[in-house]
């Protein structure tokens, strides 16, 4: 039982590193991106088609991390939703 916990933790643990890492990758790399765009290109910024849909993928990356993730982590979960189906047989 206390491996399982320890398994599903550090599941979670990686999820959200590797979400942090592509976070600051997003930061940087946009940084860097905006900094060329305007120093060669000051006319058209490019560099918001790669900021709108890097951004896309950041958000559903937080989503699965810290939203999804959490209500339906697949043991908890089913779980719960198997309680709740004894529940209502009971009654």
């Amino acid at each position: 039982m206390t491996d399982n916990i320890r398994k599903r933790a550090e599941e979670k643990v990686d999820l959200k590193i590797k979400f942090y890492r592509n976070l600051y990758s997003y930061i940087i790399v946009n940084i860097i991106l905006a900094v060329i765009n305007y120093l060669f290109t000051p006319h058209y910024w490019w560099v918001l088609y790669v900021v709108f849909f890097w951004g896309i993928g950041v958000l559903f990356n937080f989503l699965k991390v810290f939203v999804l993730f959490e209500k339906f982590d697949s043991n908890e979960y089913r779980e719960r939703k198997i309680q709740e189906e004894m529940d209502k047989m009971g009654n």
